[in-house]
């Protein structure tokens, strides 16, 4: 776990080192390219976190989805669990702060978007960073190792080429590899 902890603190402050323009013309670069992916034009849902703070920005890629007739479904953290349950959201008005700090769509049964029960289902990913292989280095709390486990569709982990890592990350048996990794520098499949 020390090792994990010494990556995300090196991983954070390249982030947080990283230029506001820089970021945001890898941010742009990034949406391009899921844009550009058969997977992204097949998809009927993108379930796709909401950006924070330093985060490779999804909120072009969101109204992008919106703009394709796609459902876009936002998760909300199941309290005292490592779950998420995913709702779909047409605004991001009225979202709710989660004590995360992370803004979170309503609990309401009647727009619960289950990954299992769409098609084509595509997933846009975070992280601090992925290696070559498609593991990533998260922030700590397992919520995306549980998800990814049981998603059936396409996983892409966005990730600025600065923070990609050249190395093996550190995993963990539970650990799942997203399918593709969308980088402002291209597209990575393992």
């Amino acid at each position: 776990m020390a090792e994990k902890d010494r990556l995300r603190e090196r991983y954070r402050a390249l982030r947080a080192a990283m230029p506001s323009a820089a970021r945001a013309a890898a941010d742009e670069a990034i949406a391009a390219q899921v844009g550009g992916l058969p997977a992204f034009a097949g998809a009927d849902a993108v379930f796709t976190y909401l950006s924070f703070g330093a985060e490779v920005d999804t909120r072009a890629l969101i109204k992008r989805t919106w703009a394709a007739g796609k459902t876009v479904a936002l998760p909300r953290v199941v309290p005292g669990t490592r779950q998420m349950r995913w709702y779909a959201v047409d605004s991001l008005d009225g979202l709710e702060r989660s004590p995360f700090g992370v803004d979170e769509p309503a609990t309401d049964p009647s727009r619960e978007v289950v990954p299992g029960d769409v098609r084509r289902p595509l997933a846009l990913v975070p992280a601090l960073s992925f290696d070559r292989e498609g593991y990533r280095l998260g922030y700590g709390g397992g919520f995306y190792d549980g998800f990814l486990a049981d998603f059936p569709g396409v996983s892409v982990g966005l990730c600025r080429a600065a923070q990609l890592s050249e190395e093996a990350l550190p995993r963990d048996a539970h650990d799942v590899p997203v399918a593709l990794i969308a980088t402002d520098q291209g597209v990575l499949r393992r």
